[in-house]
C-alpha cells in the first residue's frame, strides 16, 4: 500500500507529488494517458514536438516559476517586460518601479486617447483603494461599463485581457476574477507583469523534469493506468483500475471525471453536484510551419480585436514556426479547417507582411481547456468532507482562473494540507 495516491499527472498532480516526495512523503502517481502533462502537454507533429497550445505566463506566477526552479528547468522561459501590440494598439510596460511604469506606460500608449488613458488610470486607482475587492461579482462587462470605462479602451485593452486571462467571453467572465488578475499582474510588483514565454516544448518546462524528480527520489510514476473509482476499504482509499490501496488520495484529474471517481462516495455529492454544472470553454491552436522565420516585431503579436488570434513566434522549436491561438466559444470555431487557416493567414500577413511559404499546419482544439469563470462560480475546495481526500487542479477554490499558475498552486496546497494532516 502507498502512502498518497495522487490520480492525475497534469501540473497540479506533478506539482503535488514533487511538492511531496521533496518532503520524503511516499508518493504513487497515476495516470491514465501515456503521458504526463495533462492540458499543458507535448504533442508530436510529424517528429516535431509542439505544444498541444500556447500558454502564456506572466511574472506574477511565483508558484509555477519557483516550481521551475525547483525542477532546474526555468531557463527553458523567457521574462521580459509587457509588450501588448495589436492593430492601432500598443502598450509597453518600462522598467520601473510600481506603479510608475503602469502609469508610464499608458501616458506613453498608442491607440488610446487621453479619456481612455485617464479613465484606466483612474479605475486601476478605485481597484487599489477597494483592496481589488468588489461587493458583490458581476460580469466584467457590466462592471467595466459602471465604471465608466470608454468602449474603445475596453475594446483594445481590457476585453483582451480579460479574455486571454479567463479563457471566457467578456459579457459573462467573472469581474471578481478579473481584478484578482489585474491586482496580480498590472497592479503587482514591476516584474508582476512581465510576460513570459516558454521557449521549450512544455513537455520538457515540467512532465519529464517532474518524473526524472521523482524517479531520483522514491516517486512511482505510473503511464496509462486508468484509476475508475474511489473508495473507502477497511480503513484505506481503494483505487479502481490499478486495484491498489492508499493512505491518502489527491484527486488531480480533469474536474469532468470527478463524478465517476467519486460515485461510491455519497458523502462527496455536494462536490459532484458542484463540478457537474460547471461550464467549458475551448481553445484553439493553430500550428504553421513556414519554409523560413517570418520577421516578428515582438514574439507575441495581436491580430485583430474580439476573438482574433494572437501569434506567437515558435523559431525555439523549430525554424519557420509559429503558433495562433485563440480563446473560448466563438465563430471561429465554426469555419471550416481551410477557411480558418486562410483567415489566420490573411491576418497574419496583415500584420507581418509577406509570409514565407507555407509547408505544413496543425489544428488543435481542446474542447474543455479551462471552465467558464462566470460572476458567483461555487468551486470546490482542496479539503474534502472525507479526510484524507483531497482535490487538486485549476477548478478549485481559489483567486485565479484556469491557469497554470492556478494549477500549481492547487497542487502545493493539497501537498500543504496533507503534511498537516487537515
Amino acid at each position: 500500500m502507498t502512502q498518497v495516491a495522487i490520480v492525475g499527472g497534469g501540473w497540479a498532480g506533478l506539482a503535488c507529488a514533487v511538492e511531496l516526495a521533496g518532503a520524503g512523503v511516499p508518493v504513487t502517481l497515476y495516470e491514465a494517458a501515456r503521458q504526463l502533462g495533462g492540458r499543458a502537454r507535448r504533442v508530436d507533429w510529424n517528429g516535431l514536438a509542439v505544444d498541444n497550445g500556447q500558454h502564456l505566463m506572466v511574472g506574477a506566477y511565483r508558484a509555477t516559476l519557483g516550481l521551475l526552479d525547483r525542477l532546474a528547468t526555468r531557463q527553458g522561459v523567457a521574462q521580459r517586460p509587457l509588450v501588448l501590440d495589436l492593430p492601432d494598439f500598443h502598450l509597453a510596460l518600462p522598467r520601473l518601479p510600481a506603479p510608475l511604469n503602469l502609469a508610464w506606460g499608458l501616458a506613453r500608449c498608442r491607440g488610446l486617447g487621453w479619456r481612455d488613458k485617464l479613465a484606466a488610470a483612474r479605475l486601476m486607482n478605485v481597484l487599489r483603494e477597494t483592496g481589488f475587492r468588489l461587493p458583490r461579482d458581476e460580469g466584467a462587462g457590466r462592471f467595466l461599463a459602471r465604471q465608466q470605462q470608454p468602449a474603445s479602451l475596453i475594446d483594445k485593452l481590457w476585453g483582451p485581457l480579460c479574455v486571454a486571462a479567463l479563457n471566457t467571453p467578456l459579457a459573462s467572465a467573472s469581474a471578481q476574477v478579473f481584478c484578482h488578475v489585474l491586482r496580480d499582474s498590472l497592479a503587482g510588483d514591476r516584474a508582476d507583469s512581465d510576460l513570459v514565454l516558454n521557449r521549450a516544448d512544455l513537455g520538457k518546462l515540467l512532465p519529464d523534469a517532474a518524473q526524472a524528480y521523482l524517479a531520483r527520489h522514491g516517486g512511482r510514476v505510473r503511464l496509462g493506468t486508468k484509476v475508475e473509482r474511489i473508495a473507502r476499504r477497511n480503513g484505506a482509499w481503494f483505487l479502481a483500475g490499478p486495484d491498489e490501496a492508499a493512505d491518502r488520495v489527491v484527486l488531480a484529474t480533469h474536474a469532468t471525471r470527478v463524478p465517476e471517481l467519486l460515485a461510491d462516495l455519497p458523502e462527496l455529492a455536494a462536490v459532484v453536484r458542484q463540478v457537474s454544472t460547471m461550464d467549458w470553454q475551448p481553445i484553439l491552436t493553430l500550428w504553421l510551419r513556414f519554409a523560413r522565420t517570418p520577421r516578428f516585431p515582438l514574439p507575441l503579436l495581436g491580430l485583430g480585436g474580439d476573438q482574433d488570434p494572437w501569434a506567437f513566434q515558435r523559431d525555439d522549436l523549430a525554424a519557420g514556426l509559429v503558433s495562433l491561438v485563440t480563446s473560448a466559444r466563438g465563430p471561429h470555431l465554426d469555419l471550416a479547417p481551410a477557411a480558418l487557416q486562410s483567415h489566420y493567414l490573411d491576418l497574419l500577413a496583415r500584420r507581418l507582411g509577406p509570409l514565407p511559404p507555407l509547408l505544413d499546419s496543425l489544428r488543435i482544439v481542446e474542447k474543455r481547456a479551462t471552465f467558464s469563470c462566470t460572476p458567483g462560480l461555487a468551486r470546490p475546495d482542496n479539503v474534502t468532507a472525507l479526510p484524507g481526500l483531497y482535490l487538486a487542479g485549476d477548478y478549485t477554490a481559489g483567486d485565479y482562473p484556469a491557469t497554470l499558475e492556478g494549477a500549481v498552486r492547487s497542487g502545493l496546497q493539497c501537498a500543504t494540507l496533507l503534511q498537516q494532516g487537515a
